[in-house]
């Protein structure tokens, strides 16, 4: 074997184990191991009740003490706290460990994928692949935040709806939600789940829905729990103020929509402005290795350029964002 493979061979070999480890980890983990880890974040005075070890949960937590172990380091630092707040808003089945785990692995194999597959041993674009592989994991969480939190509010009004119904029932503002979580789509079941259960677990109510607002950042939401909250301590009849918040939900997503449609040009066009000259650069490197290579190994005049460029390219695209979000 040539002495020039034996570092590219475990390089690949490295990779490819350190991805098979990391699938290992994130799906041994249990939907009860995860309701119970979150449920721990907000409350720690109630850990004893979550800690329940049995026999068939050894060889499973034997694989995960490394990143245990590291995420109890940095569980108290507020990098590591503002993490663990994103994954839960975006209900990513991850600690903070297995999260920073999965972004620095993330560089090295876009780098390997774009040195060996894509660009063909072409360095420069491969270093400028393993950067953007650095910033891909928080990209995704930020998208599955957003994409949730659509959902979320599209879904609230229906779900004020439900509620309604059951206060009109009889039933208790706990059992409401109880029902809540039973009937409603994802993710709203899931949420109206997880207050319910810290409530069981002794958490008072508005510390429960606090944490629910928390978990998801919708102002739609801060109103329905400041209406909650404030009928708890005064009195009232919260059926007609939850049907009354319900219509004026629904009329906002409605103009919401509109908006959005009226919209949809100018943003659209804002995308293809910003991202065309991106992937017209990474189409010449594809169909021509090395064209683009002066303009990355010159530091007098190509690195100003493209800074200049990338400058340009993000003062243009938060322009446009900035005239099409209109705030309702």
């Amino acid at each position: 074997m040539p002495a020039e493979l034996i570092p590219i061979i475990a390089i690949v070999a490295g990779v490819v184990a350190v991805a098979v480890i990391a699938f290992g980890v994130i799906t041994v983990r249990s939907e009860r191991d995860l309701v119970e880890e979150r449920l721990g974040r907000y409350e720690q005075d109630f850990q004893s009740y979550l800690d329940v070890d049995s026999d068939e949960d050894k060889p499973e937590k034997d694989e995960r003490k490394a990143l245990d172990a590291i995420d109890k380091a940095i569980a108290k630092r507020p990098f590591a706290q503002r993490t663990r707040q994103q994954l839960a808003r975006a209900d990513i089945k991850l600690t903070v460990a297995e999260f920073y785990a999965v972004q620095f692995m993330a560089p090295v194999v876009f780098f390997a994928g774009a040195y060996f597959l894509l660009f063909r041993y072409d360095l420069i674009m491969s270093i400028v692949a393993g950067f953007v592989g650095f910033f891909a994991p928080r990209f995704y969480v930020t998208r599955a935040t957003s994409q949730r939190l659509i959902r979320f509010e599209q879904q609230l009004p229906d779900t004020l709806g439900l509620w309604v119904n059951a206060l009109r029932s009889g039933f208790s503002v706990l059992q409401a939600m109880e029902a809540i979580s039973r009937d409603a789509p994802e993710p709203t079941s899931t949420e109206f789940k997880r207050v319910v259960q810290e409530v069981q677990l002794g958490i008072d109510v508005e510390d429960a829905l606090e944490h629910l607002l928390a978990r998801v950042e919708s102002e739609d939401l801060d109103l329905v729990i400041t209406a909650v909250n404030i009928q708890r301590e005064v009195g009232g009849n919260l059926a007609e103020i939850l049907e009354t918040i319900g219509h004026t939900i629904r009329e906002r997503i409605k103009l919401k929509g509109e908006i959005r449609v009226l919209t949809s040009q100018g943003r659209y066009t804002g995308y293809l402005i910003s991202f065309l000259p991106i992937a017209v650069a990474l189409f010449l490197s594809v169909i021509q290795p090395g064209f683009m290579d002066p303009l990355f190994r010159s530091r007098s005049c190509g690195w100003p350029m493209i800074g200049i460029g990338l400058a340009l390219i993000g003062m243009g695209m938060a322009a446009i964002q900035k005239i099409v979000n209109i705030e309702i």
